[in-house]
């Protein structure tokens, strides 16, 4: 959906997932798959080399309790913080989702101080994922507004 919408727009796009098993849906879709866990930023750090945006598109993440509040917390500020030395251009942030609205708001938080703080250009789209043509017109937008 919005990894088709930026390769249609002449983007090379990468995907992530955390097990072996979640790759081959990302391959489907003619996305570059890559091992990668958030709970473990070098893991995603070590990716960013040639991409100009990271889209954190963990709003509707599962797992343990804190295992999400983690990814929504110093999970991401420790990834903020890194992504600092690296060629990334800006960040797009999920703010919506079923991953309780405390941890949300706590992530877009962090993406909105990193920006302050470091001046990495960031966008936080709270667009409904349940809508998903609308969500992924949001999330295109977003990522066209920090490219200019």
């Amino acid at each position: 959906m919005l990894g088709e919408r930026l390769l249609e727009e002449g983007w090379a796009v990468r995907g992530t997932s955390r097990r072996e098993e979640g790759l081959e849906p990302i391959e489907a879709a003619e996305i570059e798959p890559a091992l990668a866990d958030p709970d473990r930023p070098g893991t995603l750090l070590e990716l960013v080399g040639d991409i100009a945006v990271v889209h954190w598109l963990l709003g509707s993440a599962r797992g343990e309790q804190e295992e999400v509040a983690a990814i929504h917390g110093a999970g991401l500020e420790h990834m903020l913080e890194r992504l600092v030395d690296t060629p990334v251009r800006g960040i797009v942030y999920e703010a919506a989702g079923c991953v309780p609205p405390q941890n949300l708001e706590r992530g877009a938080a962090a993406v909105r101080a990193a920006s302050e703080r470091w001046r990495i250009p960031a966008e936080v789209v709270a667009a409904d994922p349940s809508e998903p043509d609308a969500w992924a017109q949001a999330m295109l937008a977003a990522t066209l507004r920090l490219t200019g």
